[in-house]
């Protein structure tokens, strides 16, 4: 049983006080009777009773209230330590999201350079030959090049292999002049002298404006010189002269005419 609260227990005291006062005086002045005093303390008795009982019933409320509360302070701070793990999974997944996007930028940037490097790579570039500028493919350019290189080289040929290739895979190239004049050449160092005239004599009937073309010409009057036809050859100096009268070819066509006459 729970103890009396200090007013039940100052209820009492005031009462037993009383009763003692009550029993110390003579019986012949008592106010009231034994059975007055007696009811009197039965009366204080069910007082402090009904006050301790409300007492232990508001105690025992408080402390359910203290139960649930502090019950619902552990449901809270559970859910807060939830709802913390929560967030920091949260922040995990957030940061793994910005790395893989992160990293899928940086691949896909990659992709993007190495398609524009592919791309550039059949892209046509500007070239200058001859004193001639145009566009050719980068296959083109570099087939070219190459044939160049085999006759620079001696490998005579390999050249005219090289050339006679060119001309066929690109017949429209802006090399095909060039092609033509060295294919020539080719042919002229392997002594295929009428090879080389035909070749030379597409040159002039392609681009007669061609730089390459006074040259071209002169290297028709060599062949047909190779070839005992001094009559062809002359009429083809006489012609270069008339038409290409400042070019240097010219001035050599002059000085041959002048030995053969």
């Amino acid at each position: 049983m729970r103890s009396p609260s200090n007013h039940a227990l100052r209820v009492l005291s005031a009462a037993a006080l009383a009763c003692a006062a009550l029993l110390a005086q003579p019986s012949h002045a008592a106010l009231f009777g034994d059975d007055e005093a007696r009811k009197a303390i039965l009366d204080l008795r069910q007082k402090v009773d009904s006050n301790a009982q409300r007492q232990d019933s508001e105690n025992r409320h408080a402390a359910e209230e203290l139960a649930q509360l502090r019950r619902s302070l552990l449901e809270l701070q559970s859910q807060i330590e939830t709802l913390k793990s929560e967030q920091a999974s949260l922040r995990g997944q957030n940061e793994q999201l910005a790395r893989d996007v992160s990293e899928l930028q940086r691949r896909q940037k990659d992709i993007a350079q190495g398609v524009d490097d592919r791309l550039r790579q059949f892209e046509p570039v500007k070239v200058s030959v001859d004193g001639r500028e145009f566009q050719a493919d980068p296959a083109e350019k570099k087939d070219f090049e190459a044939a160049l290189a085999q006759f620079r080289q001696g490998a005579f040929p390999q050249a005219q292999t090289g050339f006679a290739e060119f001309i066929r895979r690109y017949p429209q190239s802006g090399y095909l002049p060039t092609a033509l004049f060295w294919l020539g050449n080719a042919q002229y160092a392997t002594r295929d002298y009428k090879e080389a005239v035909a070749n030379f004599k597409s040159l002039l009937a392609v681009a007669s404006e061609h730089p390459r073309a006074p040259e071209a010409a002169l290297s028709i009057a060599n062949c047909q010189t190779e070839l005992k036809d001094s009559k062809s050859a002359k009429k083809t100096l006489e012609d270069l002269i008339k038409v290409y009268p400042q070019s240097e070819a010219a001035a050599a066509a002059r000085e041959r005419l002048a030995r053969l006459k």
